[in-house]
């Protein structure tokens, strides 16, 4: 049994729960694990098997519980599945890590169609697995061909129906396959549709137009398939994203970020002071915004009070930091922030910036 963790600033190695503390009941066991500290906040984990050559029979898994010996922060879920899902299926479930006062991500059922040629003839000899990631994280590596559903053969194309269940992805950004087989074949994969179960729409489509040459005797291949483009169902829309895939499309460059700033619960937290804002990302600096116009209040950052504000600035990849200060005007202008939350609309990120000061 391992576990993988996620969480705000990136994901831990595979975690083997080998350190038992104690069996704290008859059909209850106690590990000790230690995860990287710049982890940040945890948002997810995943649980799986790490091998099925060995296993015998199923492994039951009815509730979890997690604690943080220091700051005694606690998380618990029932879950109440059996790995692997079937007798060759998925080894791994995967849930959001639901913290007190945090918005949790939810488990989403993403249906992934694979279009190919020949693919299905040499299923029982060939391993294929997709790793599909998103602003989200990613779902690690998932068989792409232990439950097909919806299977269409023509003559010359196929496809058929994967289905994987994750926590949210956000907005999808890549597919790597890996592919490998007991015998030496060809493979003929033309392209990936992914989507959400329960919408038609958004559809991801990753072109790959490629015959795989599999040699039994070497490393599997690994392939990174970036999303060609995305159909939204909507003319308009589809017409704006797919242009976010020319360079130099205006599309491209803007994006809306929403800041949600937190003034903290404390005597003389407030401030009338002016307000400013820079943000800061891997791919550049905004300008200097004023936040004047609240979405909630005529008169923002008063004590204990929460304050939205909408900026349209270009894009700036993923945030780093940011600059947050005022002016000074004002009796008492001293200001207790106590952090800044902003959701990048364009990749469904949240970013939090705490400052308690």
């Amino acid at each position: 049994l391992v576990m993988v963790f996620y969480g705000s600033n990136g994901k831990s190695n595979p975690v083997s729960m080998e350190n038992k503390v104690e069996h704290q009941a008859k059909n209850e066991i106690t590990y000790d694990i230690h995860l990287p500290s710049d982890l940040g906040m945890l948002y997810k984990v995943r649980l799986g098997l790490q091998s099925l050559e060995n296993s015998i029979s199923q492994l039951s898994l009815c509730h979890f519980k997690m604690q943080n010996t220091s700051t005694l922060d606690t998380f618990s879920l029932t879950i109440n599945k059996t790995l692997p899902l079937s007798l060759n299926g998925d080894r791994w479930i995967e849930f959001p890590v639901e913290w007190p006062l945090k918005e949790a991500l939810s488990v989403v059922t993403y249906h992934l169609t694979v279009f190919s040629r020949n693919i299905l003839s040499e299923r029982n000899l060939v391993h294929m697995t997709a790793c599909v990631y998103g602003t989200h994280g990613d779902t690690g590596d998932r068989s792409l061909l232990w439950s097909l559903q919806n299977i269409q053969q023509g003559e010359d194309n196929e496809s058929f129906l994967v289905i994987v269940d994750a926590v949210e992805l956000g907005e999808l950004d890549k597919v790597i396959l890996l592919i490998s087989s007991k015998t030496d074949c060809k493979l003929d994969i033309k392209k990936l549709h992914l989507k959400e179960a329960v919408k038609e729409h958004p559809i991801y489509v990753f072109e790959v137009n490629e015959a795989f040459s599999v040699d039994a005797n070497k490393p599997e291949i690994q392939r990174e398939i970036p999303v060609s483009f995305v159909i939204r169902g909507d003319k308009k829309k589809n017409d704006i994203d797919n242009n976010l895939h020319k360079e130099g499309s205006q599309a491209r460059n803007l994006t809306e970020y929403t800041i949600k700033v937190y003034t903290g619960d404390k005597r003389g937290a407030g401030t009338d002071a002016n307000v400013h804002i820079i943000l800061f990302g891997n791919e550049g600096k905004s300008e200097v915004f004023q936040l004047s116009q609240s979405l909630e209040h005529q008169d923002p950052f008063e004590r204990g009070k929460v304050d939205t504000f909408k900026i349209n600035t270009k894009k700036l990849g993923s945030l780093h930091s940011i600059e947050i200060g005022h002016d000074g005007k004002g009796f008492a202008s001293g200001w207790f922030l106590e952090k800044v939350e902003i959701t990048d609309a364009s990749r469904n990120s949240v970013y939090c910036f705490n400052c308690n000061r």
